[in-house]
């Protein structure tokens, strides 16, 4: 029993137990097969030097975006129980939360690269200068931290001093919040308004810069419209999913009917796999992409996956 390993409500909690998903039993190696092949796959090498400075920074919000939980959640998967410091598991907190809404900045960034280089051909050259995108990348991780500090500052200073089992598979913000020995209503307000914030800013400027796009493509000619939404399908892809799947993260928090293993579950697949799609999105048709799959597998020599090698080749 997990909940035996907590301390007294006298005492202060000095490290916190991670549930995760032990109640899945022999079920969770499934899990655990499907992350590390994500995980290995997205630390591939040949992966680091993508075509376009914005999808590079794209791609290492991803990589260390999953490196704050996934490692843990391997380790877990493989012991009956995972410890973490308090330090340790506010600090995963934080940089979970602020590499999520930093991926959201960049993804904004983007569809402004997007808008400027079909609404704007002729400056697109003369704006978009390298000082230029590493504003905007700046401007990204800045809008992270600012999103994230004021609930996470808040939550460090609550005191915990019941139950130290984390139902979770990492330091989830509301999860550890559960725990703390204080109201938590303002906490709850703080967090929910950052979260609002992070994703309305962000959404409502994708959302206008391709109303703009969309106003000028119904203006270009059927060729020219054909190659414009090209350049933008991929960005449209993986920002559809995200938002998409924050939203069932979002209704799995709040819903009365959602079981704790289901919202774990949800959390983790979003989490982990959302990463994972975005270079496979962007890079399907990229070699380097497939040479990285084909490795993965080659590691692990499973010849039972290994068998569509002659599909991936023909994407």
């Amino acid at each position: 029993d997990f909940r035996s390993s907590g301390v007294n409500s006298s005492q202060e909690v000095t490290f916190f137990i991670i549930q995760s998903l032990s109640h899945l039993d022999d079920r969770k190696m499934i899990l655990f097969v499907i992350l590390l092949l994500a995980y290995i796959t997205l630390l591939d090498p040949k992966l680091s030097s993508p075509m376009f400075y914005f999808l590079h920074n794209l791609s290492f919000v991803d990589m260390v975006y999953t490196t704050t939980t996934i490692p843990n959640m391997l380790s877990s998967f493989l012991t009956d129980k995972l410890t973490i410091s308090v330090p340790s598991c506010f600090l995963q907190m934080f940089f979970f939360i602020q590499l999520s809404v930093t991926g959201r900045g960049i993804l904004t960034v983007m569809a402004y690269d997007r808008y400027l280089a079909i609404c704007n051909p002729l400056r697109y050259a003369a704006v978009m200068t390298r000082p230029v995108q590493m504003l905007l990348v700046a401007g990204a991780w800045g809008f992270g931290v600012f999103c994230t500090l004021p609930a996470t500052s808040m939550a460090l200073q609550r005191s915990y001093c019941g139950s130290n089992v984390i139902q979770h598979g990492w330091c989830d913000l509301s999860s550890v919040r559960r725990l703390a020995c204080t109201n938590t209503y303002v906490d709850n307000i703080v967090s929910l308004a950052f979260a609002l914030v992070s994703l309305l800013t962000t959404g409502v400027l994708i959302l206008t810069s391709y109303i703009l796009i969309f106003v000028s493509l119904s203006k270009m000619a059927v060729a020219q419209r054909l190659k414009a939404l090209g350049t933008c399908a991929a960005h449209l892809t993986v920002v559809s999913i995200s938002y998409t799947a924050a939203s069932f993260v979002y209704i799995s928090y709040r819903s009365l009917f959602s079981f704790t293993e289901v919202r774990i579950i949800v959390s983790v697949l979003y989490s982990a796999l959302t990463p994972f799609l975005n270079p496979m999105i962007y890079s399907l048709r990229n070699k380097e992409l497939r040479g990285a799959i084909r490795r993965t597998l080659r590691r692990f020599r499973l010849p039972a996956v290994s068998a569509p090698k002659d599909v991936i080749t023909h994407i």
